[in-house]
């Protein structure tokens, strides 16, 4: 009552739903490359990438177009002269995929200035030392006169930023921004100049087909032949005196498996179904890997409402920082067992960590399998906005900072991304849920219950918020009902009065007042009013053993 007094209002909460199947699949296996298998790959892999990239600022230079209008017949006619029609369209495919992409992290960039800008306005129009509303002023003038001029700084980006979107012409580098800023750092990153030159050069190389539908075993350029792992590839025209092969193919001594999902693979390219191949080639390992990829049927998944209906488990996760916090419900919203802590470390290598998470992930299917679960529920997080106007929100100094880092190392999108794969191949449904509130609300509501259920686990405001992440997915609210039986002997031997289903009480309809002649039924001493639901009283007095044919009722 008192918010609502000072007019405070909870912004509306988006209705959950259920996390769309992946759209494809990728695999991978090793190719053991002979010495003259590597000559040839290096060969055909920068001759295309270099065509690649000339095809690509190509196409940055034509700039914002309608797709009719992109050039992309009389480009991919240009390109088959130095490799062939299929490698051609895989180049220019790629070029505009590129294209696209770096427009959208041009206006991902925009979005995320202005909102930097709106925060620093807002503060900045507040009086230092003072409130306006929710809106604070800066501690002091020197720091007003800092965010001025980061201000400024900001405008000046927005104001780039714009311009390159006005003109279509995004910042594309090929290879990678980060690695080509360490070829003036390579002592900082710990490189020698020729291993820098490797990764370069790796990193710029083109061995990509497409797949094609009703070609040899779903693609022409590169086949796999699924009965004895061979692969042969198509040379450019002018590399194809390296042929071994007929019709100008080159073939490798190596063969390729395809352990991970070979079924699924084994489907495709029987049936001449189109399969799309990658060459990848890492300098720290010194090895050859071939890539498959494939775009997968459109899956129906059940939503919220229907897994509730069926009367299936779920189980609702907070991510955190170091670890996942989970508890199993029912399909009412009970809590049911203890409340589980995966944990999460995230220290290390990128490919280390992209490991561990897998791991967590992997533990936390386990756990939804063992206990029947039939869906998965996270919260929908996003902190772009968070990363954008950190510094205005998020505190100053140490603890700001170590907040505004903590939330920086959340991985969001890979969990999400990851989560929904694995989880979909698992026979999971993922469900999304607003995370507002979310934490507040389980540490209010959920924490001393689940605390008092199990007292030999330590219960944190996050199992708490795992169980309010599980109900708000399946539609429940999350602050239990008032007047749940309590754990006192004497209370919880009576019929609980809140339980999470909605027992609609009968209208018009009360237990009638007992009276001398009346016996008072559960062996109660007291003559008082009744509380239970019942039409008529207990016609049957278990301590005295007769019937009451009888009744008295009072009006």
């Amino acid at each position: 009552m008192a918010r609502e007094k000072r007019g405070r209002r909870l912004r509306a909460l988006a209705a959950p739903f259920t996390v769309a199947a992946p759209s494809g699949a990728r695999i991978g296996d090793r190719v053991h490359a002979t010495g003259r298998d590597d000559e040839v790959l290096r060969l055909v892999g920068r001759h295309l990438g270099h065509h690649q990239r000339a095809d690509l600022a190509h196409r940055v230079g034509i700039g914002k177009v309608r797709v009719k209008d992109n050039q992309r017949a009389e480009r991919k006619r240009e390109l088959t002269k130095q490799s062939s029609s299929r490698m051609a369209g895989s180049m220019t495919r790629a070029s505009e995929d590129q294209y696209q992409l770096g427009l959208r992290c041009l206006y991902d960039e925009a979005s995320s200035l202005r909102r930097a800008i709106r925060a620093i306005t807002r503060r900045a129009a507040v009086a230092c030392g003072t409130r306006k509303g929710k809106v604070r002023g800066y501690r002091d003038q020197a720091e007003r006169f800092q965010k001025q001029r980061r201000l400024q700084a900001l405008k000046a980006r927005l104001a780039r930023v714009e311009a390159r979107i006005r003109a279509g012409r995004p910042s594309i580098v090929v290879g990678g921004r980060r690695l080509a800023k360490a070829r003036h750092n390579v002592e900082k990153s710990r490189l020698t100049e020729q291993q820098w030159r490797e990764r370069w050069d790796a990193q710029r190389m083109f061995l990509t087909a497409d797949g094609e539908t009703g070609a040899p075993f779903g693609n022409y350029t590169i086949t796999v032949d699924p009965n004895d792992g061979s692969v042969t590839i198509v040379l450019p025209e002018p590399l194809r005196h390296l042929a071994n092969a007929p019709r100008g193919r080159y073939r490798l001594e190596g063969t390729v498996q395809f352990s991970h999902r070979r079924d699924e693979w084994l489907d495709r390219v029987t049936v001449n179904r189109a399969v799309r191949y990658d060459f990848v080639y890492l300098p720290v390992r010194g090895r050859w890997y071939l890539d498959a990829s494939w775009g997968a049927d459109t899956a129906v998944l059940p939503t919220p409402d229907e897994i509730r209906a069926s009367g299936e488990r779920t189980i609702g996760v907070d991510l955190n920082a170091d670890h996942l916090a989970a508890h199993v419900l029912d399909e009412h919203g009970n809590p049911i067992g203890r409340p589980e802590t995966i944990p999460l470390d995230l220290v290390g290598p990128a490919s280390q960590r992209d490991g561990r998470l897998r791991a967590a992930i992997t533990e936390l299917i386990q756990l939804a399998r063992r206990h029947d679960c039939a869906g998965i529920v996270v919260e929908n997080l996003d902190f772009d906005d968070a990363r954008a106007t950190g510094r205005e929100h998020m505190g100053r100094g140490g603890r700001g900072k170590k907040f505004r880092r903590t939330v920086a190392g959340i991985p969001t999108a890979r969990f999400r991304e990851r989560l929904r794969g694995m989880a979909f191949h698992a026979g999971l449904v993922v469900i999304a849920v607003d995370p507002a509130y979310t934490s507040i609300w389980g540490e209010r509501y959920w924490k001393a219950p689940l605390q008092q259920q199990n007292s030999k686990t330590t219960v944190t405001r996050h199992h708490g918020a795992a169980v309010a992440i599980g109900r708000r997915g399946l539609g429940h609210r999350i602050r239990r009902r008032p007047g749940v039986t309590a754990s006192d002997q004497r209370i919880a031997s009576r019929r609980a009065t809140g339980q999470t289903v909605f027992v609609p009480r009968p209208r018009g309809t009360t237990s009638p007042p007992r009276t001398a002649s009346t016996p008072i039924p559960d062996g109660k001493t007291r003559q008082c009013q009744g509380d239970r639901l019942a039409l008529l009283p207990d016609p049957e007095d278990r301590s005295w053993g007769h019937r009451i044919t009888d009744p008295v009722y009072v009006d």
